[in-house]
């Protein structure tokens, strides 16, 4: 898989370290074990997906473009089965990850619990609130999109951070979005079209 993503033009050295030392296989169902290592999403339940090896290679280097590891506090939305969960902790200090559906937030503390990852604090909320009591962050991560980022988000977001979010920007089209925090203000940047499931509020 490593290999394949280095191919693709995934050429940060950190995050194709990371993505090596995480087994995708033990955060997918038994039956789908086989297509663990293929560059596809794959179904985890609720509804959900896995993102595909790539698309998670291409968010982690965005956020760490032109910064040194380990990244200080980061804030994932969007737990899942807590496999980028996982790998975000092998280039972080301190990773916050929060899930709005009890299926998978017992999911992904089951599947992570073998691994003994000290550093990464599994969260049961909403994500469209981010989690203030673990901000400023260093970098946000959302695994959802919605019409835009959520104030939230931003507001939780440190002078020098980066959050790297799939967002509908007009014509129905979700894109990948980094907004940098600086001393002035936010700047942001739209990028590639993406499909990722929809951000929604409130927990289930």
């Amino acid at each position: 898989m490593v290999r394949k993503l280095a191919a693709q033009g995934v050429s940060h050295p950190d995050v194709l370290r990371a993505m090596g030392e995480v087994e995708r296989h033990r955060f997918v169902d038994t039956a789908l074990v086989n297509q663990a290592y293929e560059d596809t999403s794959l179904p985890i339940g609720l509804g959900q997906t896995i993102s595909k090896p790539n698309v998670v290679a291409r968010m982690l280097e965005l956020l760490l473009h032109g910064r040194s590891v380990p990244l200080g506090r980061v804030l994932e939305i969007g737990t899942g089965c807590g496999y980028q969960a996982a790998v975000l902790s092998r280039l972080c200090v301190e990773v916050y990850s929060i899930e709005r559906l009890r299926g998978l937030h017992d999911k992904a503390r089951l599947l992570l619990s073998p691994l003994r990852v000290p550093n990464l604090h599994l969260l049961f909320g909403d994500g469209m609130q981010g989690f203030a009591p673990g901000a400023p962050y260093a970098g946000i991560i959302a695994a959802a999109g919605g019409d835009d980022v959520p104030q939230a988000w931003t507001d939780q977001l440190a002078v020098g951070g980066r959050l790297v979010a799939p967002a509908h920007l007009g014509q129905g089209v979700q894109s990948l979005v980094v907004i940098d925090r600086t001393a002035t203000g936010l700047q942001r940047t739209v990028l590639e079209p993406v499909q990722f499931v929809p951000l929604k509020s409130g927990v289930g």
